[in-house]
């Protein structure tokens, strides 16, 4: 499902250049107009920061360290961080990279009945991204795609409230696409989805046992950036 609509985003993307390519001048039936012949009234290329917040759903696999049967759950929660990025505007084809660094609340949380408590979270999360996106003046849908790393914990509260915790990094991949639209000359805002798969680690949550905890989630957010 998640392959289905980067597929459907990324085409989107490629649909929109495809109707718009005459409008910049990148085809010429006569094959003697150069590639990108014309330039876009906005300028994409240079620096720019900003925030961002969304929200953020996925999935928590975990399974006994040693081997067994996986048990996947549900996560869900906010997000709310930072990027910076750098553009360069190509007459109309822009090309980039960007890091973001962001908080989150994106969790699950259950009752295991016997067992107690148990609660795995995404406590952070960042990205380093390259982007490729086709400028329509003002307008940019873009696609996307990178590192991915975070920090996560996994507690267990068992009845007798005490609590066994561990805090693990992990590292993966991310893809996605967005959509970026520039409010003034310096001002854009930006509205992107990203699929972030975190890997696994394994997690010790109780004397002498210990499960293997991966964190996959989807994230929607909306941003803001000023561009220098």
């Amino acid at each position: 499902m998640m392959r289905k609509l980067i597929l459907a985003l990324a085409g989107t993307v490629l649909l929109t250049a495809t109707a718009h390519a005459a409008d910049f001048g990148w085809t010429d039936n006569s094959g003697a107009a150069p590639m990108f012949a014309q330039t876009s009234a906005f300028q994409w290329s240079g620096f720019y920061a900003g925030v961002n917040g969304g929200y953020g759903f996925g999935t928590l696999s975990r399974k006994p360290a040693g081997g067994g049967v996986a048990t996947k759950t549900n996560t869900d929660g906010a997000s709310l961080g930072g990027q910076v990025g750098y553009n360069v505007d190509m007459g109309g084809f822009v090309l980039g990279g960007e890091a973001d660094l962001q908080w989150s609340s994106i969790a699950y949380d259950a009752n295991l009945g016997a067992l107690g408590r148990l609660k795995a979270s995404v406590d952070g999360f960042g990205t380093v991204r390259g982007r490729a996106g086709m400028a329509f003046d003002r307008v940019m849908p873009y696609v996307t795609a990178g590192f991915a790393y975070g920090r996560s914990t996994v507690s267990l509260t068992n009845p007798a409230d005490v609590v066994t915790s561990q805090t693990n990094t992990h590292f993966g991949w991310t893809v996605g696409a967005g959509l970026e639209a520039a409010a003034t000359d310096n001002i854009t805002l930006k509205a992107e989805y990203l699929y972030v798969d975190l890997g696994s680690q394994t997690y010790t949550t109780a004397p002498g046992g210990s499960i293997d905890a991966s964190q996959r989630f989807s994230v929607i957010r909306g941003g803001v950036n000023y561009k220098f």
